[in-house]
Parts: structure tokens; sequence; C-alpha cells
């Protein structure tokens, strides 16, 4: 992601709900000095920070490559953590980290068993990983948004063919992930579905919700005003589809994953 589509500010409005499968994925990791950690996907900071304290890192590294988001992430570095730009998809390492974490981002990529291999060849021997993936492409969050694109005047301006939702296209199954868990070598491991049970002040926070996430890929290719018009567009058919509700309830279901390799 780049500056043109990720929002700090927008992405932090629903801090609370968002660190809360951060906290869940944490608790996962197992009992062992930890020397060495990165967080891949950091986004603005704060959560890695929190994570190097909370684990007793002595070094951990947050990487992501969103100018944006590491520009805020940096107000959270010093001697103990520190920020890079990086594509995660790419990243890798000699075998030399205790711990991969990986909360909210992988979604993004493809080809999570290539990914997956790729980041556990980077442990040491009882090194552990750590991830956590939304898994909600049903819910009419992102079902909407993908329907409304393939309307006028949305579709001729993304050029016919809309960018595909990436945890429709990316995201496996929970026990996809097992099987890959085993399959790299992992000796113990947890993979569950949660549904994470968010009350918004309203329906329409859902639209504020998806704006700092899942609606960036149409940021990125519709023009200012455009996606004003889009955002206006998106709210009237969520709306229409959830009901306008006060508060309202908003299931999120994500995957949370956890492996340790021999050591």
């Amino acid at each position: 992601m780049t500056m043109a589509d990720w929002n700090p500010e927008q992405y932090r409005k629903f801090a609370s709900e968002r660190a809360q499968p951060f906290h869940d994925l944490l608790a996962l990791v197992g009992p062992g000095p930890i020397r060495s950690a990165v967080d891949l996907g950091c986004g603005p900071g704060e959560l890695t920070a929190l994570a190097a304290r909370a684990l007793d890192v002595e070094r951990m590294l947050g990487l992501d490559n969103s100018p944006a988001m590491l520009a805020a992430a940096h107000e959270h570095a010093d001697a103990r953590v520190q920020f890079d730009e990086r594509d995660i998809g790419s990243w890798t390492s000699a075998g030399d980290v205790d711990l991969v974490l990986a909360s909210a981002s992988l979604q993004w990529i493809p080809d999570h068993a290539a990914v997956l291999r790729q980041w556990i060849a980077a442990l040491a021997p009882g090194g552990q990983i750590a991830v956590q993936v939304p898994a909600n492409a049903y819910m009419p969050s992102h079902t909407v948004a993908d329907a409304l694109a393939h309307t006028e005047p949305y579709l001729s301006a993304l050029g016919g063919t809309p960018p595909a939702d990436p945890v429709a296209e990316h995201v496996l199954e929970p026990e996809q992930y097992a099987q890959l868990l085993f399959d790299l070598g992992c000796e113990q491991q947890h993979v569950r579905l949660q549904v994470y049970p968010h009350v918004l002040a309203n329906s329409r926070e859902v639209v504020q919700w998806v704006r700092g996430t899942t609606l960036t890929r149409f940021q990125k290719r519709l023009s200012p005003l455009l996606f004003e018009q889009f955002l206006a567009d998106y709210e009237t058919a969520l709306l229409a589809a959830i009901g306008d509700h006060t508060p309202c309830f908003f299931p999120f279901r994500r995957i949370l994953l956890w492996g340790r390799m021999p050591g």
C-alpha cells in the first residue's frame, strides 16, 4: 500500500476494536526469550511497540510499505523498536528471527502457501509465527462495495476491471492454514476462526470502518471527486442491505494462527 491509499488517522478511528485481535494473537505466543522479532505490516506502529513491551523483545523491527503509516510509526521508535519500509511479501531473513508477527496484513498478499513458507524459513530453531487475517469477504460490508464497483460510472473509471477483494481472493480456510503449518515443519500449532462482536454507534460507522481498509483499493484508482461519490452511493446501498441501526452490531470474522518450529 502507498501513501495515496492508506490514512493512519482513518485507520485509527476504530483503534480499540482493531487492537483486540492483536492482543489475542500475542496471547498465543509461547514462553521463551525473544531476542529478535519482526512485525510484518506494522501500520502506524503503536501495536508493534506494545508487542515489544508485552513480550519483552530485545529487538523489534516493524515493516510496512506505506510511507504514511511509517511516518506515524516512527513516533513509537526507540532503542528496542525500529521501523523500515519494506514489501512484506518479499521479506526474508536467514533463519535468525525468534518471532514473526503479521496482524491483518497477509490478506493483501497472494499465494499464502509460498509467503508462509518464506516467513517460516526466517525463523530460528524454536522460533514462532503468529498471524491474523480477516475472513469476512461474504459480509455486506464487502459484497456491497464489489457490486457497486461493477456499476457505472465506476466500472468505466476502473477500466472495466474493479480491483478484487483481497480477502476473497487470498485468504484460505482455517484447516488449510493448519495443514500448511504442519507441512512447513511446525511442531506445535493453534489455528482458530473467531467472530469479534463489535458494537458500533450506528450503521454508518461501518462505512468509516471499511473506508480505512478494503475501500482503499477503490480510492487508489478513482479520482478524489468520484471516490467521494462512490462513498455516498456505498453508504446508501449498505444501509439498504444491513438497515439503519443505532447502535449497530458488526460481527467480524478473523482467522488466528500460531506455530512453533522445533528447537
